[in-house]
């Protein structure tokens, strides 16, 4: 059945204003909360190491302790964002972080670095699976890969314009008596405390209340959520009776967890070890790069990951979302990671690196479409929640073996390898979700549209 042409129109607009109005500033404070979080990757080779004398373990540590406070809070954070609504929670998120993060300053020992890393991860607990609830909750699922793909942008940007960022500030060593890496640390948490405060006025927590639409277009996504929304309702019913309960009892939860733990794994492993591992190629091909040349170093694999990423998303809400779409960047990025050690130089190193960045941004918004396709309601904050927690254990993870591994075998073989892994099981275990029917969107809003399904 072809829709009418009044409702195509409605369509179509509503969801670019989403598109422009909300999903470049969501971006937004997700670029300084990626900035804020691998922040610490450029003072390690940049004077933090060395100031508080810090071993490759205890900087992983230091890395992924973070994601251990993230933990604490991040169901009953997200739980709280889907009582309170988005723009409380996200804007008070935000300030806090930023306080937090703006005590990195004045850090002095690893003891205080501990502290402040947990606290951080505190902090921002909640604050990226509640993005990605508010934005799913603002349109249809056969627009939701699209919209999650301008979000993700703001990741590999985050490093494609915060590495530079970071190492002119690093630069400016002795302002306000300052070590370059403490300088660096204060002008990166200024802007979160100043975005959550814009955002308590900006957001709007679902489409009824947002006066920046038109009346017809508000009934439009009122009504095409709500009738998704109940279609999904309907069939978790059947399984399993409360909210959380269809969350923690569902496998494809948790299976949909494992395989973004693998994702992850590899995500961190390259965001809080690239700067240090660029840093070694001084000794080991005998060159010498100034902190200028280790930060555009450090950019170049999140570049073309950001421009993969824009078109792998088109290319699965054009054509529909398939296993592939997930699986296949995740063998890439699981066998291209281990060849990066046997480059000989450092450009084919780097160039190594690229293809792994770009297949793990590839996958990963394209992945964030899938649970709300089964969940809605406090069930969806409670999952996604639980999903993004497998995340943070990778993150803690895959900093605190990456260093210890490293210093245990003194170099990065072991600790790439089990990346690699991780990746490859991520593909399998994607796959074979798949083959059981556990990916399959529900049946469409609306009739004209085809379905897609992760088959």
């Amino acid at each position: 059945m072809v829709a009418d042409a009044p409702s195509a129109a409605v369509e179509r607009t509503a969801i670019k204003k989403v598109s422009v109005r909300l999903v470049p500033f969501v971006a937004l404070m997700f670029f300084v909360n990626y900035l804020d979080r691998t922040a610490v990757s450029f003072a390690e080779p940049n004077g933090m190491g060395e100031d508080l004398a810090l071993t490759a373990a205890q900087f992983g540590f230091a890395s992924g302790i973070f994601f251990l406070g993230y933990i604490v809070l991040e169901v009953p954070s997200n739980m709280a964002l889907h009582r309170f609504g988005a723009r409380r929670w996200l804007a008070r998120i935000m300030v806090t972080w930023g306080i937090v993060s703006l005590l990195f300053t004045w850090v002095d020992s690893t003891g205080q670095l501990y502290t402040l890393r947990f606290l951080l991860g505190v902090a921002e607990a909640g604050f990226f699976p509640g993005a990605i609830l508010f934005l799913s909750q603002w349109v249809p699922s056969r627009h939701r890969t699209k919209i999650l793909g301008l979000f993700y942008l703001a990741q590999p940007l985050t490093t494609v314009l915060g590495a530079p960022l970071a190492g002119w500030l690093i630069g400016r060593h002795g302002l306000f008596g300052l070590e370059g890496w403490r300088v660096m640390f204060l002008f990166v948490s200024l802007p979160a405390i100043v975005l959550g405060v814009v955002a308590w006025f900006y957001l709007v927590d679902r489409p009824a209340d947002a006066k920046w639409l038109t009346p017809a277009e508000r009934t439009w996504l009122t009504d095409a959520l709500a009738e998704e929304n109940a279609q999904k309702t309907g069939h978790e019913t059947k399984h399993a009776k409360g909210d959380l309960k269809k969350a923690f009892s569902s496998g494809r939860v948790w299976v949909l967890a494992l395989v973004y733990f693998g994702f992850v794994y590899g995500l961190y492993a390259l965001a809080f070890f690239l700067p240090t591992i660029i840093d070694g190629f001084q000794e080991q091909y005998g060159t010498t790069f100034s902190v200028m040349d280790k930060a555009w170093i450090t950019a170049i694999p999140y570049l073309p990951a950001a421009i993969v990423l824009f078109f792998w998303t088109r290319h699965a809400t054009k054509h529909g979302t398939r296993v592939w779409h997930v699986a296949g960047p995740a063998v890439v990025g699981g066998v291209s990671i281990p060849l990066a050690l046997y480059m000989g130089s450092p450009t084919a190193t780097v160039a190594v690196i690229t293809v792994t960045a770009c297949s793990i941004f590839a996958a990963l918004p394209v992945f964030w479409s899938v649970p709300s396709r089964f969940l809605t309601g406090a069930a969806a904050a409670a999952g996604i929640a639980l999903i993004n927690t497998a995340g943070n254990i990778a993150g803690f993870a895959s900093s605190y073996i990456t260093g210890w591994l490293k210093d245990w075998t003194g170099a990065y073989y072991v600790p790439l390898y089990l990346v690699g892994f991780f990746m490859l099981l991520s593909a399998v275990l994607m796959i074979l979700l798949s083959r059981r029917g556990g990916t399959a969107e529900p049946a469409p809003a609306a009739a004209h549209q085809p379905v897609e399904a992760l088959r």
